[in-house]
């Protein structure tokens, strides 16, 4: 049980760190890593821990450029896109979910994660 709350403290303080909007940018990310293998113009989404100084660089496990929905492990990604992306998961073993905002340039999570839908859209995240 208390491990059950220590993840989600975890995964809590990553979501809620997040900078205004106006604070992102696609070219220069204001994430934690720079784009890596994730190409202008997709949202991507990886695995695994892969954060060399430029960015993840292994297969991400997801890659889209319009909405998306499915099921997919994701420990971190990347939204190398001009819009705002709404990310839906759940942390697999527990009861924690949500919708996660991710605005341009915004790369986050390092808690592996199950993505159910990705949304592109250009309203302010709240």
């Amino acid at each position: 049980m208390l491990k059950s709350f220590a993840v989600a403290a975890a995964v809590a303080g990553v979501l809620v760190a997040a900078p205004p909007a106006s604070a992102a940018t696609a070219e220069s990310g204001w994430g934690r890593y720079l784009p890596g293998n994730c190409l202008p113009g997709t949202f991507c989404g990886w695995p695994n821990w892969d954060h060399p100084p430029e960015g993840p660089t292994a297969t991400p496990s997801l890659v889209t450029t319009t909405d998306w929905s499915g099921s997919v492990t994701v420990f971190n990604f990347y939204n190398y896109t001009s819009r705002n992306v709404d990310i839906d998961w759940f942390l697999p073993g527990t009861s924690y979910a949500g919708t996660f905002c991710a605005t341009p340039g915004d790369a986050d999570l390092y808690v592996p994660m199950t993505v159910t839908k990705v949304v592109f859209h250009t309203r302010n995240c709240r």
